[in-house]
């Protein structure tokens, strides 16, 4: 069976691209095709190994780093592209995505879906597409974490490409065969949005990575991963996120920082710097003097990107996550928390709801962390309350939350979507 993946664009190594990479996994021999890629970026160098086939967008000068967003409108263009080829493509398959057997999107942003298109009266053969759906655009639907546009005119142009971009949209997903959702709040969207069922499987985590000891390099099993004995409670909460306004990592900044809370935050992004003067406006606020104003702009800490094992080791030391984003798809990083043991306090709202499990209702040593909604820092502030009261009283069992984690891991991942495919492709 010769089967081709498709996804939207790489340049960041996120949860989708963490999909891509399990797809690849599952799917070795199968090409890559993507819109464009970013030279040097995170996920090109995941991926450089793998057979990519790019479209004609990887070719216009800035298309990658700027262009990519205000002409989105060039879309609908950029997949048609792998079905009427260009010479160079036409060397590499000479059908484009009709001649393969099955093909995967992995879409979320860029509309990656409904990409093949079949002439029945030339082609014999039916291609089964597959759509790996991560949500559908949220700029394109009116989702409050979506990217906000300033200025009067860039907002008439949004409104008015997004209008023909959300037709497109709704076309491309009539022409897929079979949706998969990465949560039932994706699942929910794919309804509303599409008139389509979807096929929850969950996103691939690697829970051996996360669960294994931070002083041994080699990885252990997943069974072997839940007898991991971990260190002493840490004292820092930690937040791992892209520091986007979405994420409100704003909230975790505010509370900690009013409470003297020591908070480390690991990411990078356009709100970097007003965290930082957030973080520190607030604790000159609230330690007036100087001897203490000098000690205490130290409690949230700013540690930018880090590598792996370094991460790690923070979660593994770590209080306890906080996790504030709001209406967040699915959400990997709780899942690597619990997968280290740790619980998560986490924003009522959105894929968060299908992962962590609220401690105050589940009982003693039942749950992996603590709800809080609405968005609030009066919110957040009630619910590190009700974590640390709930701590105390022994309520988290390391053991029972890294058991939990297993659901989610990238074996299981691999196996429900073989089983997907195999029972779609006749």
């Amino acid at each position: 069976m010769k089967v081709a993946l498709v996804h939207d664009y790489l340049n960041e190594f996120g949860g989708a691209e963490r999909v891509l990479e399990a797809l690849c996994e599952i799917f070795p021999k199968a090409p890559i095709y993507t819109a464009f890629y970013k030279k040097g970026s995170p996920a090109h160098l995941r991926f450089k190994n793998k057979k990519i086939i790019t479209s004609w967008a990887q070719n216009v000068p800035f298309f990658a780093s700027y262009l990519h967003s205000p002409l989105r409108f060039l879309a609908p263009l950029v997949w048609n592209s792998f079905v009427h080829q260009s010479s160079t493509l036409r060397a590499q398959t000479p059908n484009g995505l009709a001649e393969y057997d099955l093909v995967i999107t992995s879409s979320s942003w860029y509309v990656t879906k409904g990409v093949v298109k079949r002439n029945a009266a030339n082609d014999k053969r039916k291609t089964l597409e597959i759509c790996y759906c991560h949500t559908p655009p949220r700029y394109l639907y009116g989702y409050p974490t979506a990217k906000k546009q300033r200025g009067f005119l860039v907002k008439a142009y949004a409104l008015v490409v997004n209008h023909f971009m959300r037709v497109y949209d709704f076309e491309a997903a009539q022409r897929v065969d079979y949706f998969i959702a990465n949560s039932r709040e994706v699942s929910s969207r794919i309804k509303k949005f599409y008139r389509r069922d979807s096929k929850v499987i969950y996103p691939p985590v690697d829970i051996g990575r996360f669960a294994r000891k931070t002083t041994n390099a080699k990885r252990l099993t997943q069974e072997k991963a839940l007898d991991v004995s971990h260190s002493s409670l840490g004292d820092y909460f930690l937040i791992v996120s892209r520091l986007v306004s979405a994420k409100r990592v704003d909230l975790a900044v505010e509370v900690c920082a009013k409470l003297g809370l020591p908070l480390k935050v690991v990411g990078t992004g356009p709100e970097m710097e007003n965290l930082k003067d957030l973080a520190n406006r607030l604790q000159t606020t609230v330690y007036r003097k100087k001897e203490l104003v000098d000690r205490r702009l130290s409690t949230v800490d700013f540690l930018g990107e880090v590598d792996d094992k370094t991460l790690i080791k923070l979660y593994q030391n770590c209080r306890a996550v906080i996790f504030p984003a709001e209406y967040e798809d699915f959400g990997i990083v709780p899942v690597e928390a619990m997968a280290c043991g740790k619980p998560v306090i986490a924003l009522a709202q959105g894929g968060v709801l299908e992962s962590v499990i609220d401690a105050i209702p589940a009982g003693k040593g039942k749950g992996t962390g603590v709800y809080f909604d609405p968005a609030t820092s009066g919110s957040l502030t009630l619910a590190i309350n009700n974590f640390m009261d709930l701590e105390k009283k022994g309520y988290f069992n390391p053991s029972f939350i890294r058991k939990h984690a297993q659901k989610f891991s990238k074996v299981r991942f691999k196996r429900e979507i073989l089983r997907f495919v195999e029972g779609k492709v006749k």
